[in-house]
């Protein structure tokens, strides 16, 4: 079946004209949805990479190709295809890094663990936080470390300094130790990886935000005003703690409670979630309510 014919009226008049209950239907739609699953899980794994432009320049020449099949255009049909042969195999070898990228992730997805093994990566991360922030807290060294949830924090990543290192309390230490290159700006983790320091987040509007906050706690309230990351900050003034998420400010925070926190929204439990938010002691908090 060629490109025109996938997108001819007839194929699909071919497709539906069969009994629903047959054999043929049903491997047709099921052969159909394949088809763009894997070309939505292909979009996943090139999002934020420079193949994304790649990407867009072959679903071009793939629609023009469709479109000279279907009008009779035998010159530009016969273009096409030599630019796409061609093209494979030039594609390869100039974006070899995030083709490889692409398996690597492509082979994550399918890396089987038991959910008592990513329980157990996901504590010895939150043991990397409360190790780090408990260190910085007592000795007053300012610090923005923001976690990536469910929506995407790549505008943010793409102003800061690349690290991709895995999570650990020495790590997030060492860069925000003073008069270091990395100390200033905020570190944002993405898939449980440091993916970049030195990073600038949006600072809030909100006047009622109260003047004692400075640059570090605006910046992650104004992160969590427009997406759903959690954000740890560490006051250099008073080495408080304090948490960011969803337009929620928790500051003046206990060690004990940042890993309730912690372990609630990573762990994710919902109702746990609810209950610990409700117990939780927050001046910002009352505050709103007040108002």
């Amino acid at each position: 079946m060629d490109y025109g014919q996938l997108f001819s009226l007839t194929f699909w008049q071919e497709v539906f004209s069969t009994n629903p209950l047959s054999v043929h239907f049903l491997v047709s739609i099921l052969d159909i949805l394949i088809v763009w699953f894997l070309v939505y899980k292909l979009i996943q794994m090139l999002k934020g990479t420079r193949a994304v432009m790649l990407a867009r320049g072959v679903v071009l020449f793939f629609v023009i190709r469709v479109i000279a099949d279907v009008i009779g255009l035998t010159t530009i049909s016969w273009l096409m295809n030599q630019i796409i042969t061609y093209g494979v195999i030039a594609a390869i070898i100039i974006f070899q890094p995030e083709a490889r990228k692409a398996l690597e992730q492509l082979g994550q997805t399918v890396n089987f663990k038991s959910e008592k093994d990513n329980l157990d990566e996901v504590e010895k991360i939150i043991e990397g936080y409360e190790k780090a922030v408990a260190y910085m807290s007592k000795r007053k060294i300012g610090a923005l470390i923001s976690i990536e949830k469910t929506q995407s924090l790549d505008e943010y990543i793409s102003t800061g300094i690349p690290v991709h290192a895995d999570i650990t309390g020495e790590l997030l230490i060492n860069i925000f130790i003073p008069n270091t290159p990395l100390h200033d700006g905020a570190v944002i983790v993405k898939n449980h990886q440091v993916a970049v320091a030195c990073a600038y987040l949006p600072l809030t509007e909100n006047s009622s935000v109260p003047k004692e906050f400075g640059t570090r706690h605006r910046a992650a309230i104004g992160l969590s005003e427009v997406t759903d990351a959690l954000t740890i900050i560490v006051s250099e003034e008073t080495g408080g703690i304090s948490i960011t998420k969803n337009s929620e400010f928790l500051n003046d925070l206990s060690m004990e409670q940042l890993g309730k926190i912690l372990r609630v929204e990573l762990v994710e439990a919902p109702e746990e979630k609810k209950n610990l938010l409700q117990t939780l002691d927050s001046k910002f908090i009352r505050r709103k309510k007040d108002e």
